[in-house]
């Protein structure tokens, strides 16, 4: 760890309140560092700044764009510029970390005002977009500027490889592994039950596959249940379910995070049928931390985060007929479900922020070395070693 107290600015692309991957790993990394002593401000667009942390300091209201198959609600132009230029002089940091500077956002106009030590963390995981080519000749000197880059996961490193022709460290998102280990089995989520966490109205988050399969599911086990918990509304999918299957499902609404813990240690099965656009998979980090059984789609980040199906279950991603025969072949086989369950909480402490954080810390003593002038080639091939002998000793 740093032995300096640093004064740390960071930059989220996305809207505060509105739930996403990125918002929370900024949220966890942001508490983090201030319960390890380090003086934190957070920058971001906001839709209601009256809900803001105190470490937030909003931008303003973000436009909602299409973005990677979802809604980005971002915050771009001169007036954001001249926020983004207040706050860093305001604020006289040690440091800047600004998330998705890829982007036009808020990360991107950080970059491009700011002078000293940056790190830069990427987490979109994409094809080559056709709009990343149109702005790259802008793009690649302020990318330039970064002392450092982080890739949440290969598969963001290789969108970033891609579309910019260059590299970054792969750091994984954090977890508070602890928080989900504590779970309580819960009897009404208990027997043959499938979990599912997201914004399920987003048709990359796969719930619509999960759909099909169920009837092939039901077959097998005519008493299987499943849960649906997140933001959405849930009327709209239930007029695409079949009336004899739809007294199987429930919907939970938003649960926090201690009901979260508990869903992961009840449910047979998590179950993540993702079609793509996901460059880690917090919400498996978490259900293998709270010791759920996961099944997932085999997209990349989640094939690379379950360790090509050493800590879950993977199908072919958008195949229900594949998801449905893996779920049945683990309900009746309880061994094996226990078995993936044991190895994939072990698995998930990689994640934990008390890791992570190292690691993160480790590149900002680099990249304010590297501001003064030492190249950070040398250090960034020996990090990546460091993290090649970790890898070697799960």
């Amino acid at each position: 760890m740093l032995t300096k107290k640093l004064r740390i600015g960071i930059v989220c692309p996305y809207s505060w309140d509105t739930p996403g991957g990125v918002q929370a790993h900024i949220r966890d990394l942001a508490e983090f560092l201030i319960a390890s002593g380090h003086s934190v401000s957070v920058l971001s667009p906001a839709i209601d700044e009256d809900v803001l942390p105190s470490y937030v300091v909003s931008a303003g209201k973000p436009i909602s764009i299409p973005y990677n198959g979802a809604v980005a609600r971002v915050l771009f132009g001169p007036i954001a510029f001249t926020r983004v230029r207040q706050w860093i002089s305001q604020g006289n940091f040690d440091l800047l970390h600004l998330h998705e500077p890829a982007i036009p956002s808020l990360s991107l106009l950080a970059c491009w005002a700011a002078e000293g030590p940056l790190v830069g963390t990427f987490h979109a995981a994409a094809k080559k977009q056709k709009i990343i080519f149109a702005i790259g000749p802008i793009l690649e000197p302020a990318i330039e500027k970064l002392n450092a880059r982080i890739a949440v996961s290969e598969a963001a490193r290789s969108t970033l490889t891609e579309h910019l022709e260059t590299d970054a460290v792969v750091i994984p998102n954090g977890i508070y592994a602890k928080r989900y280990a504590g779970g309580r089995p819960q009897a009404k989520w208990q027997g043959n039950t499938i979990g599912f966490i997201g914004r399920f109205e987003e048709p990359r988050k796969g719930l619509s596959v999960l759909l099909e399969a169920l009837p092939i599911i039901a077959r097998f086990a005519p008493d299987v249940k499943v849960f649906v918990a997140g933001p959405g509304d849930p009327d709209e999918i239930k007029k695409n379910i079949d009336a004899q299957l739809l007294p199987r499902f429930e919907f939970l609404g938003r649960i926090s995070e201690e009901d979260k813990a508990d869903f992961m240690a009840s449910v047979a099965i998590y179950v993540a049928p993702n079609t793509g656009g996901e460059s880690f998979g917090i919400i498996l980090a978490e259900a293998l931390a709270g010791g759920a059984t996961v099944v997932a789609s085999d997209i990349p980040a989640f094939d690379s985060l379950l360790g090509n199906g050493e800590y879950g279950a993977l199908f072919e991603s958008e195949n229900p007929t594949e998801l449905a025969k893996v779920v049945i072949e683990l309900f009746r086989d309880r061994d094996k479900r226990e078995a993936l369950a044991t190895a994939g909480k072990v698995h998930a402490q990689n994640f934990d922020w008390e890791v992570v954080a190292q690691q993160i810390f480790s590149i900002y003593e680099m990249s304010i070395v590297g501001s003064n002038g030492v190249s950070l080639a040398t250090e960034h091939r020996s990090w990546n070693r460091l993290l090649s002998r970790e890898i070697d000793r799960e």
